[in-house]
């Protein structure tokens, strides 16, 4: 579980982030959404420890992110994945060394043992001899999956994921949203999703975080974003016609 409680963060005197508070249980896939310029990737970059608060804490199963020594540091950095936008593969490494890259690491492991758990993972994500190619020779979708292999292949407690079906088509966006699901499900990761991918949100929306301006505007599940009535939250999901058919369609349903 990560608790995170007031948190505040500027950039040259200009507040992006007004005391933010939220907590991201283990086994949810938690999503965070907004308008660009809301905070939701400065939020992200404070989850990860890339940005310092001025004011509030960020807590890891009751450790304060601040309070931790190095020592500490690296501990819960080894228990971190992260799946970024664009997949961040290195074009030069196969597909099996883009993913044994974090065991290479942060282990003593011997060659075999991290061979054996980067088989394992790439059979998790269905990469089935893919061992040898390089990033150049998958499809985006494929591409998206080694991300994803790369990041639990440390076996994480809490998994980061940024706009991680960026660039995708829907089709395969959906396959990765299983996937992220799955997973976080399957091996109780606490999962935290920056997205602005509406399908995504209401797929697997567990639990949600609208940001704007700045600020917590709205939180809730994604059943409950259908019901709600907070003006915001609405405009901002249900902006496109198709959506506010979807919704209409809904609440008529669940009226009978």
């Amino acid at each position: 579980m990560i608790e995170v409680k007031g948190l505040h963060k500027s950039f040259n005197d200009i507040p992006i982030l007004k005391g933010v508070s939220a907590t991201f249980e283990k086994g949810e896939t938690n999503m965070i959404i907004g308008t660009s310029g809301s905070g939701k990737t400065v939020f992200l970059k404070c989850l990860l420890g890339l940005h310092m608060p001025e004011e509030g804490t960020i807590s890891f199963d009751g450790r304060i992110h601040s309070n931790l020594n190095i020592k500490e540091h690296r501990q819960l950095r080894r228990e971190i994945g992260m799946v970024f936008q664009g997949g961040a593969l290195y074009d030069s490494l196969t597909v099996e060394e883009n993913v044994m890259f974090p065991l290479k690491m942060f282990t003593n492991d011997t060659f075999d043992e991290m061979l054996k758990r980067v088989n394992f993972v790439l059979h998790r994500v269905n990469l089935y001899d893919s061992n040898k190619k390089y990033p150049a020779q998958l499809s985006g979708g494929m591409q998206k999956r080694v991300a994803i292999a790369r990041a639990i292949v440390m076996n994480p407690k809490y998994l980061f994921c940024d706009e991680p079906n960026s660039g995708l088509d829907p089709v395969t966006a959906t396959v990765i949203d299983n996937l992220i699901q799955e997973i976080t499900t399957e091996y109780q990761i606490t999962t935290v999703i920056n997205s602005h991918d509406m399908n995504s949100v209401m797929e697997i929306g567990k639990k949600i975080i609208f940001l704007k301006n700045g600020i917590k505007a709205w939180e809730g599940s994604n059943i409950e974003m259908f019901k709600t009535e907070n003006e915001v939250i609405v405009d901002f999901v249900y902006s496109s016609n198709l959506f506010k058919k979807v919704r209409e369609a809904y609440l008529n349903e669940t009226n009978f």
